[in-house]
């Protein structure tokens, strides 16, 4: 009956609404940035977690659960960025007592890195990119994987996200370089400097699924989300229903992403990203499993507009 949001602006704004539909009282924090914030002025509590830097305030995972314990709430909403794909946040939740309105810890886990969630989605029979996901990350093992592909392949950081870490490679001679610069990017980012090697669909539709699963084993998805327009591996507009996707299609990739959740034993909402190899039409094109969001997503209102959700 009361939940604290470990988040600002826009997202614990619609987290407040959906709680005061359901009858549950709020508790938010804020950096002194942000004191004098709306969505402070829609909660029932709110608390200050530290200066206006999110290393010191938003992203102190003592300081948030302190003020889950002093504002008495029985949950922690993560919201999206910040903490919400943060497993250690997941845990200090268990260690206190508190839900984490979230997945699991062991989900949060295998989803954030790359190439043990793509070994999972082989193992349950959800096909991935064809590409190299191995933990031998010699220079030389990870050329000889990409020329064994084919070019061009596409570099991404193990640990990587929001469209950073991430190089195209066209030609054998190009590899070297673009590799430096994926693990550099990724180290720097992510403190991680793994990468992994995948065939680059050069005439592509990228395609997302909004899944909900249950403590209990269920999981549903709510359609999909047209993600194909982006700049810098960044996504700019979000569509759905899927132009021209036909009815098996649609069903198909629902399936998928029903069978990706329940094998990660997921809960709570979510969204798995599929590539669409279109080089040969729309009509029967195969669909291959990206990653998976371990958290809501800025893009759910779409979802929530066409379902009614």
């Amino acid at each position: 009956n009361r939940i604290l949001i470990a988040n600002r602006g826009e997202i614990a704004l619609r987290i407040i609404r959906a709680c005061r539909e359901l009858g549950i009282e709020t508790v938010a924090i804020y950096s002194e940035a942000d004191r004098g914030a709306h969505y402070l002025e829609l909660a029932d509590e709110a608390f200050c977690v530290g200066p206006a830097k999110s290393s010191e305030s938003y992203l102190k995972i003592d300081r948030i659960i302190s003020a889950a314990e002093v504002g008495n709430v029985q949950a922690i909403h993560p919201g999206y960025g910040f903490l919400s794909e943060n497993a250690e946040l997941a845990e200090a939740c268990a260690a206190a007592g508190l839900v984490f309105i979230g997945p699991p810890v062991e989900a949060i886990r295998a989803m954030g890195e790359k190439h043990a969630a793509k070994a999972l989605m082989i193992e349950a029979g959800v096909a991935v990119v064809p590409g190299y996901h191995g933990d031998d990350q010699a220079d030389e093992t990870l050329a000889a994987a990409a020329s064994e592909i084919g070019y061009p392949v596409l570099i991404k950081a193990t640990s990587g996200g929001g469209g950073k870490g991430i190089r195209r490679v066209d030609r054998p001679e190009d590899f070297g370089p673009a590799l430096a610069g994926a693990r550099r990017e990724g180290l720097a980012l992510f403190s991680d400097d793994r990468v992994l090697i995948e065939s680059y669909l050069e005439v592509s539709r990228h395609i997302e699924v909004q899944v909900f699963a249950d403590s209990h084993g269920q999981a549903v998805h709510l359609f999909e989300r047209d993600c194909s327009l982006q700049r810098r591996h960044q996504k700019v507009i979000e569509e759905a229903p899927a132009p021209g996707l036909s009815p098996e299609q649609r069903a198909a990739m629902g399936e998928a992403a029903v069978k990706a959740t329940l094998a990660v034993g997921y809960q709570g909402a979510g969204t798995v990203e599929f590539i669409v190899d279109v080089s040969n039409g729309l009509a029967a094109a195969p669909f291959y499993f990206m990653e998976m969001n371990t958290r809501l997503q800025v893009e759910h209102p779409v979802t929530e507009m066409i379902c009614g959700l």
